[in-house]
Protein backbone atom coordinates (compact mmCIF):
# COMPACT_ATOMS: atom_id res chain seq x y z
CA UNK A 1 0.00 0.00 0.00
CA UNK A 2 1.77 3.36 -1.12
CA UNK A 3 1.83 6.12 1.55
CA UNK A 4 1.91 9.85 1.38
CA UNK A 5 2.45 12.51 3.11
CA UNK A 6 -0.36 15.58 3.62
CA UNK A 7 0.64 18.97 4.96
CA UNK A 8 -2.28 21.12 6.46
CA UNK A 9 -2.17 24.89 6.03
CA UNK A 10 -3.50 28.36 7.33
CA UNK A 11 -7.05 26.90 9.56
CA UNK A 12 -4.95 24.00 11.55
CA UNK A 13 -3.53 26.35 13.67
CA UNK A 14 -4.19 27.00 17.28
CA UNK A 15 -2.72 28.31 20.68
CA UNK A 16 -1.05 25.23 22.25
CA UNK A 17 -0.64 22.91 19.11
CA UNK A 18 2.27 20.72 19.03
CA UNK A 19 2.99 20.72 23.15
CA UNK A 20 1.95 17.04 23.51
CA UNK A 21 4.67 16.09 20.70
CA UNK A 22 7.29 18.82 22.17
CA UNK A 23 6.92 17.02 25.63
CA UNK A 24 8.83 14.22 24.76
CA UNK A 25 10.60 15.74 20.98
CA UNK A 26 13.34 18.05 22.02
CA UNK A 27 13.31 18.49 18.02
CA UNK A 28 9.86 20.29 17.83
CA UNK A 29 10.97 23.18 20.06
CA UNK A 30 14.48 23.12 18.34
CA UNK A 31 12.82 23.19 15.43
CA UNK A 32 10.53 26.60 16.13
CA UNK A 33 14.31 27.93 17.59
CA UNK A 34 15.22 27.54 14.09
CA UNK A 35 12.99 29.18 12.79
CA UNK A 36 12.62 31.70 15.49
CA UNK A 37 16.35 32.90 14.87
CA UNK A 38 15.36 33.92 11.08
CA UNK A 39 12.34 35.53 12.11
CA UNK A 40 13.55 37.84 14.72
CA UNK A 41 10.83 36.74 17.45
CA UNK A 42 10.32 33.94 19.74
CA UNK A 43 7.51 31.76 17.24
CA UNK A 44 7.44 29.02 19.72
CA UNK A 45 5.86 31.38 22.71
CA UNK A 46 3.89 33.40 20.23
CA UNK A 47 2.26 29.71 19.14
CA UNK A 48 1.84 28.42 22.73
CA UNK A 49 0.66 31.27 24.37
CA UNK A 50 -0.92 33.35 21.88
CA UNK A 51 -2.73 35.74 21.97
CA UNK A 52 -4.94 34.19 19.10
CA UNK A 53 -5.42 37.20 17.14
CA UNK A 54 -1.88 37.06 16.61
CA UNK A 55 -1.22 33.95 15.57
CA UNK A 56 -4.21 34.23 13.34
CA UNK A 57 -2.14 37.32 11.47
CA UNK A 58 -1.16 35.28 8.13
CA UNK A 59 2.54 36.98 8.24
CA UNK A 60 2.62 35.02 11.20
CA UNK A 61 0.32 32.03 10.68
CA UNK A 62 2.59 30.90 7.92
CA UNK A 63 5.81 30.75 9.10
CA UNK A 64 4.29 28.91 12.33
CA UNK A 65 2.38 26.18 10.24
CA UNK A 66 5.39 25.54 7.73
CA UNK A 67 7.65 25.17 11.23
CA UNK A 68 4.79 22.91 12.52
CA UNK A 69 4.77 20.97 9.40
CA UNK A 70 8.69 20.26 9.35
CA UNK A 71 8.65 19.54 13.39
CA UNK A 72 6.54 17.08 12.67
CA UNK A 73 8.58 15.88 9.95
CA UNK A 74 11.60 15.58 11.91
CA UNK A 75 9.95 13.86 14.62
CA UNK A 76 8.89 11.43 11.57
CA UNK A 77 11.87 10.80 10.27
CA UNK A 78 13.82 10.47 13.53
CA UNK A 79 12.14 7.33 14.98
CA UNK A 80 13.18 5.72 11.27
CA UNK A 81 10.24 7.08 9.37
CA UNK A 82 10.70 6.34 5.37
CA UNK A 83 10.65 8.72 2.85
CA UNK A 84 6.96 8.12 1.72
CA UNK A 85 6.17 7.42 -2.64
CA UNK A 86 4.29 10.94 -2.61
CA UNK A 87 3.41 14.30 -0.88
CA UNK A 88 0.94 17.20 -1.15
CA UNK A 89 0.78 20.26 0.80
CA UNK A 90 -3.00 22.50 1.37
CA UNK A 91 -2.13 25.87 0.00
CA UNK A 92 0.89 27.34 2.23
CA UNK A 93 1.29 22.95 3.24
CA UNK A 94 2.93 22.90 -0.06
CA UNK A 95 5.74 24.92 1.23
CA UNK A 96 5.80 21.91 4.52
CA UNK A 97 6.52 19.96 1.54
CA UNK A 98 8.93 20.84 -0.53
CA UNK A 99 11.24 21.53 2.66
CA UNK A 100 10.58 17.26 3.50
CA UNK A 101 11.52 16.65 0.05
CA UNK A 102 14.27 18.86 0.27
CA UNK A 103 13.19 20.89 -2.40
CA UNK A 104 13.52 23.98 -0.30
CA UNK A 105 15.89 25.06 2.72
CA UNK A 106 13.69 25.36 6.05
CA UNK A 107 15.46 28.76 6.91
CA UNK A 108 14.90 29.82 3.53
CA UNK A 109 11.30 29.17 3.51
CA UNK A 110 10.63 30.48 6.37
CA UNK A 111 11.39 34.21 5.47
CA UNK A 112 10.13 33.30 2.05
CA UNK A 113 6.59 32.29 3.93
CA UNK A 114 6.88 35.61 5.65
CA UNK A 115 7.13 37.38 2.60
CA UNK A 116 4.30 35.65 1.52
CA UNK A 117 1.67 36.52 3.94
CA UNK A 118 3.35 40.18 4.21
CA UNK A 119 2.88 40.44 0.46
CA UNK A 120 -0.99 38.83 0.80
CA UNK A 121 -1.81 40.96 3.25
CA UNK A 122 -0.76 44.03 1.78
CA UNK A 123 -2.71 43.27 -1.67
CA UNK A 124 -5.68 43.33 0.34
CA UNK A 125 -6.39 45.67 3.54
CA UNK A 126 -7.39 43.80 6.39
CA UNK A 127 -11.58 44.34 6.71
CA UNK A 128 -11.63 44.17 2.80
CA UNK A 129 -11.43 40.70 1.96
CA UNK A 130 -13.62 37.53 3.38
CA UNK A 131 -13.67 33.94 3.01
CA UNK A 132 -16.50 31.58 3.98
CA UNK A 133 -17.45 28.06 3.46
CA UNK A 134 -20.27 27.04 1.85
CA UNK A 135 -21.52 23.35 2.83
CA UNK A 136 -23.75 20.94 1.83
CA UNK A 137 -24.06 22.45 -2.06
CA UNK A 138 -22.23 20.97 -5.45
CA UNK A 139 -19.68 22.68 -7.06
CA UNK A 140 -21.10 23.94 -9.51
CA UNK A 141 -23.64 25.45 -7.31
CA UNK A 142 -21.32 27.28 -5.48
CA UNK A 143 -19.10 28.94 -8.32
CA UNK A 144 -23.38 29.87 -10.17
CA UNK A 145 -23.48 31.78 -6.38
CA UNK A 146 -20.70 33.41 -6.91
CA UNK A 147 -21.13 34.50 -10.16
CA UNK A 148 -24.34 35.86 -9.10
CA UNK A 149 -23.05 37.95 -6.35
CA UNK A 150 -20.40 39.02 -7.66
CA UNK A 151 -22.21 42.50 -9.62
CA UNK A 152 -19.10 43.67 -10.38
CA UNK A 153 -16.79 43.11 -7.46
CA UNK A 154 -15.27 39.89 -6.92
CA UNK A 155 -16.00 36.40 -5.18
CA UNK A 156 -14.55 33.39 -6.13
CA UNK A 157 -14.37 29.80 -5.25
CA UNK A 158 -11.22 29.59 -3.31
CA UNK A 159 -11.17 25.63 -1.87
CA UNK A 160 -12.58 22.79 -2.92
CA UNK A 161 -12.01 20.83 -0.71
CA UNK A 162 -14.50 18.09 -0.34
CA UNK A 163 -17.51 16.37 -1.54
CA UNK A 164 -20.11 18.81 -0.45
CA UNK A 165 -17.39 21.64 1.17
CA UNK A 166 -16.45 24.48 -1.31
CA UNK A 167 -14.43 27.87 0.50
CA UNK A 168 -15.03 31.29 -0.92
CA UNK A 169 -13.09 34.20 -1.29
CA UNK A 170 -13.26 37.74 -2.37
CA UNK A 171 -14.17 41.12 -1.56
CA UNK A 172 -16.21 41.20 1.64
CA UNK A 173 -19.79 42.78 0.59
CA UNK A 174 -20.02 39.97 -2.71
CA UNK A 175 -19.05 37.29 -0.50
CA UNK A 176 -21.67 38.07 2.44
CA UNK A 177 -23.75 38.35 -0.78
CA UNK A 178 -22.74 35.04 -1.89
CA UNK A 179 -23.40 33.69 1.53
CA UNK A 180 -26.99 34.70 1.14
CA UNK A 181 -27.58 33.19 -2.31
CA UNK A 182 -26.00 29.72 -0.95
CA UNK A 183 -28.31 29.37 1.86
CA UNK A 184 -31.29 30.29 -0.73
CA UNK A 185 -29.91 27.24 -3.17
CA UNK A 186 -29.88 25.20 0.49
CA UNK A 187 -26.81 25.11 1.72
CA UNK A 188 -26.65 23.30 4.84
CA UNK A 189 -24.27 26.00 6.52
CA UNK A 190 -22.87 29.28 4.86
CA UNK A 191 -20.29 30.71 7.33
CA UNK A 192 -17.61 33.34 7.66
CA UNK A 193 -13.69 32.07 8.26
CA UNK A 194 -11.91 33.95 10.57
CA UNK A 195 -9.07 35.36 8.27
CA UNK A 196 -7.75 38.09 7.12
CA UNK A 197 -7.00 37.70 3.53
CA UNK A 198 -9.03 36.58 0.87
CA UNK A 199 -6.22 33.64 -0.16
CA UNK A 200 -6.54 31.78 -3.49
CA UNK A 201 -8.42 34.72 -5.51
CA UNK A 202 -7.86 37.26 -8.39
CA UNK A 203 -7.83 40.07 -5.67
CA UNK A 204 -4.33 38.24 -4.63
CA UNK A 205 -2.30 38.89 -8.72
CA UNK A 206 0.04 41.65 -7.18
CA UNK A 207 0.92 39.42 -4.01
CA UNK A 208 1.58 36.63 -7.20
CA UNK A 209 3.48 39.27 -9.33
CA UNK A 210 5.81 39.59 -5.87
CA UNK A 211 6.33 36.26 -4.93
CA UNK A 212 7.08 35.66 -8.31
CA UNK A 213 10.15 38.20 -8.21
CA UNK A 214 11.14 36.84 -4.94
CA UNK A 215 11.45 33.24 -6.02
CA UNK A 216 13.44 33.52 -9.26
CA UNK A 217 16.27 34.76 -6.38
CA UNK A 218 15.51 31.35 -4.57
CA UNK A 219 17.70 27.66 -4.59
CA UNK A 220 14.39 25.45 -5.39
CA UNK A 221 16.08 21.90 -6.40
CA UNK A 222 13.75 18.85 -7.80
CA UNK A 223 12.56 16.42 -5.51
CA UNK A 224 14.25 12.99 -5.04
CA UNK A 225 12.13 10.45 -5.42
CA UNK A 226 8.87 11.42 -4.47
CA UNK A 227 6.30 12.98 -6.46
CA UNK A 228 4.63 16.18 -5.11
CA UNK A 229 1.74 17.02 -6.22
CA UNK A 230 1.06 21.12 -6.70
CA UNK A 231 -1.57 23.00 -7.05
CA UNK A 232 -2.56 22.48 -10.77
CA UNK A 233 -2.38 18.37 -9.85
CA UNK A 234 0.74 17.90 -11.71
CA UNK A 235 4.02 16.27 -10.49
CA UNK A 236 6.07 19.17 -11.16
CA UNK A 237 10.28 17.76 -11.53
CA UNK A 238 11.87 20.83 -12.58
CA UNK A 239 12.36 23.72 -9.96
CA UNK A 240 11.05 26.45 -12.90
CA UNK A 241 7.63 23.96 -12.49
CA UNK A 242 7.91 24.64 -9.15
CA UNK A 243 8.36 28.08 -8.78
CA UNK A 244 5.52 28.57 -11.23
CA UNK A 245 3.02 26.49 -9.57
CA UNK A 246 3.46 28.40 -6.32
CA UNK A 247 2.90 31.65 -7.65
CA UNK A 248 -0.14 30.06 -9.44
CA UNK A 249 -1.41 28.76 -6.37
CA UNK A 250 -2.27 32.21 -4.77
CA UNK A 251 -4.67 33.34 -7.04
CA UNK A 252 -6.25 29.72 -8.16
CA UNK A 253 -8.31 27.57 -5.94
CA UNK A 254 -7.07 24.75 -3.66
CA UNK A 255 -8.63 21.31 -5.61
CA UNK A 256 -7.69 19.47 -2.03
CA UNK A 257 -10.49 16.94 -3.55
CA UNK A 258 -8.96 16.38 -7.01
CA UNK A 259 -5.31 16.00 -5.23
CA UNK A 260 -6.18 13.14 -3.35
CA UNK A 261 -8.18 11.09 -6.11
CA UNK A 262 -5.13 11.89 -7.86
CA UNK A 263 -2.94 10.22 -5.35
CA UNK A 264 -5.41 7.62 -4.76
CA UNK A 265 -5.60 7.06 -8.63
CA UNK A 266 -1.40 6.31 -8.78
CA UNK A 267 -1.84 3.87 -5.63
CA UNK A 268 -1.95 5.77 -2.56
CA UNK A 269 -3.66 3.67 0.32
CA UNK A 270 -2.40 5.20 3.51
CA UNK A 271 -2.71 9.04 3.90
CA UNK A 272 -0.34 10.32 6.88
CA UNK A 273 -1.36 14.13 7.54
CA UNK A 274 2.32 15.87 8.87
CA UNK A 275 1.29 19.05 10.75
CA UNK A 276 -1.10 20.07 13.73
CA UNK A 277 -4.43 19.21 14.30
CA UNK A 278 -6.59 16.51 11.83
CA UNK A 279 -7.94 18.61 9.19
CA UNK A 280 -6.95 17.22 6.33
CA UNK A 281 -7.83 13.84 7.81
CA UNK A 282 -11.32 14.49 8.02
CA UNK A 283 -11.34 16.12 4.55
CA UNK A 284 -9.74 12.79 2.86
CA UNK A 285 -12.24 10.25 5.00
CA UNK A 286 -15.38 12.49 3.02
CA UNK A 287 -13.26 11.90 -0.22
CA UNK A 288 -12.44 8.27 0.30
CA UNK A 289 -14.91 6.95 2.52
CA UNK A 290 -13.17 3.18 1.63
CA UNK A 291 -12.16 1.85 5.22
CA UNK A 292 -9.61 0.08 3.65
CA UNK A 293 -7.74 3.22 2.53
CA UNK A 294 -5.73 4.39 5.95
CA UNK A 295 -5.88 8.31 7.23
CA UNK A 296 -3.56 8.33 10.45
CA UNK A 297 -2.70 12.47 11.53
CA UNK A 298 0.63 12.55 13.68
CA UNK A 299 0.07 13.67 16.95
CA UNK A 300 1.31 11.27 19.36
CA UNK A 301 3.83 8.16 20.05
CA UNK A 302 0.86 5.95 19.29
CA UNK A 303 -0.50 7.66 15.68
CA UNK A 304 3.48 7.52 14.99
CA UNK A 305 3.66 3.64 15.57
CA UNK A 306 0.80 3.04 14.00
CA UNK A 307 2.04 5.17 10.59
CA UNK A 308 5.18 3.58 10.74
CA UNK A 309 3.36 -0.02 10.85
CA UNK A 310 1.67 1.14 8.03
CA UNK A 311 5.13 2.44 5.93
CA UNK A 312 6.65 -1.16 7.26
CA UNK A 313 3.57 -3.01 5.46
CA UNK A 314 3.12 -0.39 2.48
Amino acid sequence: MTVAFVFPGQGSQSVGMLAGLAASEAVVVDTFAEASSVLGYDLWQLCQQGPEEALGVTEKTQPAMLAAGVATWRVWRSKGGPLPAAMAGHSLGEYSALVAAGCLDFRTAIDLVRFRGAAMQAAVPAGQGAMAAILGLEDAEVEAACQAAAQGDIVEAANFNSPGQVVIAGQAAAVDRAIEIAKEKGAKRAIKLTVSVPSHSSLMRPAAEQLAARLKQIDVRAPQGIDIYSVDLRKHTDADGIRAALVDQLVKPVRWADTVRAMLGSGVRTFVECGPGKVLTGLNRRVERDKAVRMIALEDAASIAEALDASANA
